[in-house]
């Protein structure tokens, strides 16, 4: 493994139809000490119709080594290299004539950090941007400031009021700055939940999903 670039050459599984002929493209990122075969599981739980699904692993099954409120630096370089996957998988995408709004990416926990932060980086027209117990990566406090647009693309955001993990803070906080980067947010904190995904979170993303590429 190479050090400096942990995730490297890790597979992607993938499940569905080839990208260029499906109707959507979903890149699922796992959370910290998960699977991309945990993702597929998700999908197919999800069963939206047409639908090509792309999970890559983290080596090690863990994308960076600390809270994802550590100060980034901290986390590096195993976060650079995260994020260089999911630049890696989009730009694959992209090469097959699968344009961004026919991708939508979806992450659990350490993987909706991952996602989150990398749509807050790239932001482009997505067919969809889902967080599952997650939000934007960083220090404590007001998250950094970011520019540009996703162009109206829906964004969900879900989590507990008392996940161990997230403060329900930062999910406040995710949800202003895909405002600002003028996502249609739609944030839903559960009482008492955890750690974890409920059914309406399952419902609310598969129809999100089913109802295809953002069109303006």
């Amino acid at each position: 493994m190479n050090i400096q670039d942990p995730h490297h050459g890790q597979p992607v599984l993938r499940q569905g139809p080839d990208p260029s002929a499906a109707r959507l493209a979903v890149v699922l990122v796992h959370g910290r000490g998960g699977s991309a075969a945990d993702m597929l599981a998700l999908a197919r739980e999800l069963d939206v119709k047409d639908t090509a699904y792309l999970a890559p692993q983290a080596a090690g099954s863990t994308w960076y080594p600390l809270s994802f409120l550590a100060p980034l630096a901290d986390n590096e370089p195993d976060l650079s290299s995260a994020l260089r996957v999911l630049y890696g998988l989009l730009g694959d995408l992209e090469a097959q004539q699968v344009p961004p709004e026919r991708i939508a990416l979806l992450g659990f926990s350490q993987g909706a950090c991952l996602a989150l932060e990398f749509a807050a980086r790239r932001p482009q027209r997505y067919a969809a941007i889902v967080g599952l117990s997650g939000g934007l990566i960083g220090p404590p406090g007001p998250p950094r400031r970011y520019s540009g647009s996703v162009g109206g693309a829906p964004v969900f955001l879900g989590c507990s009021d008392v996940d161990p993990h997230i403060p329900v803070e930062r999910v406040h906080e995710s949800s202003r700055v895909f405002r600002e980067l003028q996502g249609a947010v739609d944030e839903r904190i559960y009482p008492r939940m955890g750690h974890a995904i409920n059914a309406d979170e399952l419902d609310a993303v598969a129809a999100l999903l089913a109802r295809g590429p953002s069109t303006r």
